[in-house]
Formats: structure tokens, sequence, C-alpha cells
């Protein structure tokens, strides 16, 4: 048998919900406000996200923080930057943590790690993909 699966896993009729949720509470308003169906998920490769949380592990033991973490943030492009001149929804990851016996070092409330990069560039369905 394979390995256990990670704790913090939900369900798929959870996660189901959790996206009907969102699209029955929100996307009408942000949609009417932007005036377009905006993105509602991302997509990044397995293999991308961990060279990722390698460089993340790697620099952030270098700096002493023994356990790093990774917050998400929502965020959104510049219609200049965009090529159908619309300022689509976007979501990055930045990683956290601070040296061993530092305030704040660890969970949701660690830090954000301002000498790593954050990560971005996935892709997006336009439409979006439900879920």
């Amino acid at each position: 048998m394979g390995k256990k699966r990670p704790e913090k896993c939900i369900s798929i009729e959870e996660a189901k919900d959790l996206q009907k949720t969102w699209c029955d509470t929100r996307t009408p308003e942000i949609d009417k406000c932007l005036g377009f169906e905006d993105t509602r998920e991302f997509w990044w490769s397995v293999e991308e996200l961990e060279k990722y949380l390698k460089y993340v592990k790697k620099q952030s033991k270098k700096q002493g923080i023994c356990n790093p973490g990774i917050r998400m943030y929502f965020g959104a492009y510049p219609k200049e930057q965009c090529k159908m001149d619309r300022g689509y929804a976007t979501v990055f990851l930045a990683p956290t943590g601070a040296p061993a016996g530092e305030m704040g070092k660890g969970g949701d409330h660690a830090q954000n790690n301002y000498n790593l990069e954050p990560y971005n560039s996935g892709s997006s369905g336009i439409p979006p993909v439900a879920f």
C-alpha cells in the first residue's frame, strides 16, 4: 500500500462544496464589477512546484530557517500586461519563516521571508475550469 495521505487532505465533495460556495457568493459580484468572467483557478505542474519548494527549503536553511512555510496571495495583473486588455486574477506563493528563536517563526502567523522571491506565472482557464 502507498504512503498515508497527508493529514490536511479534504474529500472531493468538500472541495466541490468550497468551489460552489466561492462561485455562488463571489464570482457573480466580481464578474459584474469587472465586466468579464475572471479566472478562479490556477495551474502549475508538480515538477514546477517541487522545484520551487526545493529552492525555498534550500535557501531558507541557509538563513537558519528550519521549517519554512508557503503563503498564497491573491493578485491581479495590470490591464496592460494582459493579452485581452483585462486585469485577470492570479495567485502567487510567498515563502515564510524566521530563524529559530525569533518571534512569529512558524505556523499561520509566520512572517513573510522577503529575502526569497515569490512564485507566480501559473496558467489558468479562460473560462475557468470548474472543479
